[in-house]
């Protein structure tokens, strides 16, 4: 296994960012918007937005899933973040196989 860490930043309200476009298959990830958002962040697959299909987070938020608890994985590139403010941020890691 290794981990990946990284920044994401959502120059564009509104438009779903990738957060890693790895193939790799994730065992655990690790979600959280940044101290300095000036708005809320969602994190969800490419379809995420604000309104459907995601997982809201305030300034200092996490959100954690670990996949291999249950004996899964999920590709790494599967997961996506937006922002309501322009150019607000999320941190993430991830935990990859192999």
């Amino acid at each position: 296994m290794r981990t990946v860490f990284g920044v994401t930043n959502v120059s564009s309200a509104g438009t779903a960012v990738q957060l890693n476009n790895a193939t790799n298959r994730v065992k655990y990830i690790k979600v959280k918007a940044l101290a300095g958002n000036s708005g809320l962040a969602y994190v969800g697959a490419s379809d995420v937005s604000a309104t459907a299909n995601s997982y809201e987070l305030s300034a200092t938020n996490e959100l954690e899933i670990n996949f291999g608890e249950f004996g899964g994985s999920v590709p790494a590139n599967v997961f996506y973040a937006d922002t309501a403010s322009n150019n607000d941020k999320v941190c993430w890691t991830m935990v990859l196989e192999g």
